[in-house]
């Protein structure tokens, strides 16, 4: 009898120790893409001297689309896809979310400009509430309820008069962010592969960033000086994603999700470290809150 429990015990520990390696495994590479999303919002703090949020985008994204697509010819992925409309609807929001995002990052304290961000997970729910019809819950309608409550007060507080409309940009990017994140769920139910859907999101957003630069003012001259930011953007950001990709290929998307709120915090003690940024009670509360929220929305 006790030689039939022990071998029945023994799978079952094997099993428990692997979702449990599984579980680390993915929070610890979330940890990994936290710093480098960190670094790279520091990174566009730094560029906005020399460069217009355009063109720090488009750096970014052209630095991914180069990596990324060298890394699938040699792997030989196809990267031609029947599903550019897809694509395309799923590039230009996402461009839209990138954008407002740095743009609220070069005009805000960086804690505030990536919270507004991280406020895409109530976004998101409420794109899958009007357009999937889903069930309103108890714990959807609390994220929504305390995310709200979140955004008002870290904005009332925070915000001075002149930059309300940054704010509004930043928050903005959340809203964008959480409809991105709609249509990469649906090309992923259409069956097409992520390495696709990040390449062709960093593709089109490149073509989309070179042609507003081309009719604007023109690409700035890059220097010896100014180059470092660009290059601390198109490496942090692609080294941000790669490591994404891969907790929420290793661990737990519930366990991963609530690991990626470690953005915000690592981007609000560079802040304080580099430019002194200084959040009230209040706002630390919002931060608290908003973060609290998307944990809630995420169980979904």
């Amino acid at each position: 009898m006790s030689s039939v429990s022990n071998s029945s015990a023994w799978p079952r520990a094997q099993g428990y120790w692997q979702r449990l390696c599984s579980g680390r495994l993915g929070a610890g590479w979330m940890v990994v893409a936290s710093l480098f999303f960190a670094l790279m919002s520091v990174c566009v703090k730094f560029g906005a001297a020399s460069f217009g949020s355009v063109e720090l985008l488009f750096y970014r994204t052209l630095f991914g689309a180069l990596c990324l697509g060298a890394m699938m010819r040699w792997r030989g992925d196809a990267i031609v896809t029947p599903l550019w409309r897809g694509h395309l609807k799923r590039s230009v929001i996402g461009y839209g979310s990138m954008y407002l995002l740095f743009y609220a990052i070069t005009h805000l304290p960086l804690a505030t400009a990536v919270t507004l961000n991280y406020t895409s997970s109530l976004f998101f729910a409420l794109v899958c509430l009007v357009r999937l019809r889903e069930p309103l819950t108890r714990s959807t309608v609390a994220a929504l309820v305390l995310g709200f409550a979140g955004i008002v007060l870290l904005l009332r507080p925070t915000i001075s008069a002149d930059a309300w409309f940054a704010a509004g940009m930043g928050l903005g990017s959340g809203a964008c962010a959480g409809m991105a994140l709609f249509q990469v769920r649906e090309l992923g139910q259409m069956g097409e592969a992520p390495s696709r859907v990040v390449f062709w999101f960093f593709a089109i957003s490149s073509l989309i960033g070179f042609v507003l630069i081309e009719a604007g003012q023109g690409f700035s001259p890059v220097t010896p000086v100014n180059v470092w930011p660009l290059l601390g953007v198109g490496l942090a950001g692609m080294l941000g994603q790669l490591a994404m990709t891969r907790a929420f290929k290793e661990g737990r998307k519930y366990l991963v999700a609530s690991f990626a709120y470690l953005t915000v915090a690592l981007t609000t003690l560079f802040g304080v470290l580099l430019w002194g940024d200084v959040l009230s009670f209040g706002g630390v509360l919002a931060i608290v809150l908003i973060i609290f929220s998307g944990l809630l929305a995420a169980q979904r």
